[in-house]
């Protein structure tokens, strides 16, 4: 049986992505290791989990991409305060075309471009 190891973002600036993503989620380089152009961040409690990997990518960011990262809140109010926090760090508010009428979501890019959302979980 299959499982998934690791998650890629494809980033233009390894040092820039490692800092955002590594405050945004906690996760440290695997081994310590920061490459030029290869990168896995894992959690740093040692805990399993889902690896983000980073890769040194050419190819532009999608404005409206296949795949992309669901980042999840308690409610609401742990929402607006991871969004405030993530866009600290240096993450940009999307103008997203395709919300819907009253979304559980917010759409924001990291350092590089590459889009993800803020979910509040309490609303499923």
């Amino acid at each position: 049986m299959l499982t998934i190891g690791s998650l890629v973002l494809g980033v233009s600036d390894m040092s820039r992505a490692v800092a955002f993503w590594t405050a945004a989620l906690g996760y440290v380089p695997r081994g310590g290791l920061v490459e030029e152009d290869w990168t896995v961040l894992v959690p740093a409690a040692g805990a399993s989990g889902v690896q983000l990997a980073l890769g040194v990518s050419e190819s532009p960011v999608q404005e409206h991409p296949r795949v992309h990262l669901d980042l999840y809140a308690g409610d609401a109010a742990d929402q607006a305060a991871e969004v405030e926090r993530l866009v600290a760090l240096g993450a940009a508010r999307v103008e997203w075309d395709l919300y819907p009428e009253d979304p559980d979501f917010v759409v924001l890019a990291d350092t590089e471009g590459n889009r993800f959302c803020v979910i509040d979980t309490s609303r499923s």
